[in-house]
């Protein structure tokens, strides 16, 4: 088991992550989701024009940092670094970590998505802090792809030496499975998106997680 970097550890402190587009009432709700325990907030939202972005970040920025959490954005390194973004998260498909290293610099937090074995393989030689792994079951978040299963999980609850969250219907209901077959940290999507109250739905998960971590 390799020694974790700084980064590292800091990205594993941090065991639950919300992934979000840009919402009417943003600001309030990435405040109601940190301080109900979401420590990492990842601004996703591809129908932004690169003006949006860059305003919406900056406002989540500031929040994220006066409440202590990570703020991420998707798939863009160079308005993660016009922003002074905490890092960057990049697909398969996406710019490379590579050339993100180049663009964000060795402070910076870089996560990819993985959604199978080969992935993972050849994600995690890459210049990365952390991985996501799933979606574990399809979600309309990730369309046309189809979930990868709790074998999936499995294999990289025994391989990865990196801080991986899991992602896919991360939920009250679903949760204890996923840590019994191996995840420790977990994005979040829908369950908080679309919570009439984000605050106790953000605390209520992580209490569960912290019960059923040992």
């Amino acid at each position: 088991m390799k020694q974790h970097s700084v980064l590292q550890q800091d990205v594993l402190k941090r065991k639950l992550y919300l992934c979000t587009p840009l919402l009417n009432n943003m600001e309030t709700f990435v405040e109601n989701c940190i301080k109900g325990g979401v420590g990492i907030v990842q601004l996703r939202d591809k129908s932004l024009t690169d003006s949006e972005l860059i305003d919406a970040s900056f406002k989540i920025k500031l929040i994220c940092a006066k409440f202590g959490a990570l703020f991420i954005v998707n798939d863009r390194p160079d308005i993660a670094h016009f922003v002074d973004a905490d890092g960057v998260h990049v697909g398969q498909d996406d710019i490379s970590p590579v050339t993100c290293r180049k663009i964000l610099g060795a402070s910076k937090i870089i996560g990819m998505s993985t959604h199978s074995v080969a992935d993972f393989e050849s994600a995690k030689v890459e210049p990365v802090d952390y991985l996501s792994a799933g979606p574990v079951v399809p979600t309309p978040t990730k369309l046309n792809r189809p979930g990868t299963g709790l074998d999936y999980i499995k294999y990289v609850s025994e391989n990865s030496d990196l801080p991986w969250f899991l992602t896919g219907d991360v939920n009250l209901n679903t949760v204890k499975t996923y840590i019994s077959a191996g995840a420790r940290q977990f994005v979040v999507v829908r369950y908080l998106v679309e919570s009439k109250d984000s605050y106790e739905s953000a605390r209520k998960l992580i209490a569960l997680i912290n019960q059923n971590i040992t």
